[in-house]
C-alpha cells in the first residue's frame, strides 16, 4: 500500500530573494539546500517544508483575498511565537484571539501577500 512520507508546499513569490530572508530572518526557517541561484529555494522549520519558486510576472498572492491563506499551523507556543513575529516585524493581521472552536488564533502575511493562520488548542477546563 501507498503512503505519503513526506510533504512541502510550493509558492510562487514574485521577489525570490525578498521572499527567501522573510521565511529565515523573520519565521526562523533555514535553508534545505542549494543558494536560490536555480529561481528555487528549499525551506524548512521544525516539521514544515516549503519551496519557494520565482515568478515575477504571476498574479501577486495579494490580490487574491481570502484565497490567499496557504496554510493553517497547529504549534506551542502561540503567545511567544506572535511577541517574536511581532519584534521582527512580520506584517501580523490579528492579534492572538480565542475562537469558539476551541483554538487560539493569529495571523501574518508574507511580502507576496500569502496569509498563514497560527492556532493553538486551547486546554480544557
Amino acid at each position: 500500500m501507498s503512503r505519503i512520507v513526506d510533504s512541502r508546499c510550493v509558492l510562487a513569490v514574485r521577489d525570490l530573494k525578498e521572499s527567501t530572508r522573510f521565511y529565515i530572518d523573520v519565521l526562523g526557517f533555514r535553508r534545505d539546500f542549494g543558494d536560490g541561484s536555480d529561481g528555487w529555494s528549499f525551506l524548512s522549520r521544525d516539521n514544515f517544508k516549503v519551496r519557494l519558486g520565482e515568478c515575477p510576472d504571476e498574479k501577486p498572492a495579494s490580490e487574491l483575498g481570502n484565497h490567499s491563506y496557504f496554510l493553517y499551523l497547529t504549534i506551542e507556543g502561540l503567545d511567544e511565537l506572535h511577541q517574536e513575529l511581532a519584534a521582527l516585524s512580520a506584517p501580523v493581521l490579528s492579534a492572538p484571539e480565542d475562537q469558539p472552536w476551541g483554538m487560539r488564533e493569529f495571523s501574518i502575511r508574507t511580502p507576496d501577500g500569502h496569509r498563514i493562520r497560527f492556532g493553538e488548542r486551547i486546554p480544557a477546563g
